[in-house]
């Protein structure tokens, strides 16, 4: 009891501390242009923002989307069509220049610097494949994310996706503002479940599925999302869906050991892969 006491008085001793830096940082936020400004003031109102790699118009665009097709023809046959549950077939391909000059483009940053408060940084990007289920489990699960007290992961979705296609769904933030009732009975459920996930019917106790908002889009369709304070999760499909997720947090995060995924060997890396086919 003791030393749960002790470690919850760490925690907000550190939150405070990072509230404190994210005050001072506030003068050396980079400037955004008015449509970044919307970005912006929709992530913290919502926690979701929704656009497109079009209308964002980076310029490295065009060679990240050549090299996302080149990387999904090199993925491997997943051979999993036995299984009840299809894990998703993941790639790191922040080693290849392409996903990592995207996923630093300026611009990009200085919107997520100005949603995260605090100096930034890129961890990298996933590619990845994720297969039919008739089920809840894993990612399909209503969770939140825990690298850092706030965070940005960025979806680009590299194929159409509908409904049968399992589209990113998530509660609104204005639903569950922090200490609300709302707020409180979904992540107590969260916690009751170790923070794996909780399925739809859980949600639906708290929140009106009416009030869920899903993310259909064509292929292009790019979502920011701060997937540690936005309640959220991809649904159960009937086809493939093919995406990246780019991850940023606050420099250093709060857990650092959950972020090596976007760099280490935890996935096939590609860069490896390349370096294999086409030795120097």
């Amino acid at each position: 009891m003791l030393n749960t006491i002790k470690n919850k008085l760490s925690a907000i001793h550190s939150d405070f501390a990072c509230e404190v830096e994210r005050w001072q940082h506030i003068k050396n936020l980079p400037s955004l242009e008015k449509r970044d400004r919307i970005i912006l003031d929709t992530l913290k109102k919502e926690g979701v923002y929704v656009t497109t790699l079009a209308d964002l118009g980076l310029s490295s665009t065009q060679n990240l989307l050549q090299a996302a097709k080149h990387q999904l023809s090199q993925m491997q046959n997943a051979n999993n069509e036995h299984l009840e549950q299809k894990w998703p077939q993941i790639y790191t391909v922040t080693g290849l220049p392409e996903f990592y000059t995207w996923g630093t483009e300026q611009r990009l940053l200085s919107i997520i610097e100005n949603y995260i408060g605090l100096p930034i940084k890129f961890h990298g990007v996933h590619l990845r494949k994720d297969f039919p289920s008739n089920n809840q489990f894993g990612t399909l699960l209503w969770h939140s994310d825990a690298e850092d007290r706030r965070l940005i992961k960025v979806f680009v979705y590299l194929n159409d996706v509908e409904e049968k296609t399992g589209p990113f769904q998530y509660i609104p933030r204005s639903l569950t503002p922090t200490f609300s009732w709302n707020y409180f009975q979904l992540y107590y459920k969260l916690w009751q479940s170790s923070y794996m996930g909780i399925d739809d019917e859980q949600v639906k106790a708290v929140i009106p599925k009416s009030a869920w908002k899903s993310c259909p889009g064509p292929a292009g369709t790019v979502i920011f999302v701060d997937t540690k304070n936005t309640l959220h999760h991809g649904t159960v499909r009937t086809e493939d869906r093919s995406t990246l997720f780019f991850c940023y947090t606050a420099n250093p995060p709060e857990r650092p050991d959950l972020c090596t995924q976007y760099w280490d060997d935890t996935y096939t890396r590609a860069d490896l892969l390349e370096l294999e086919k086409n030795p120097v």
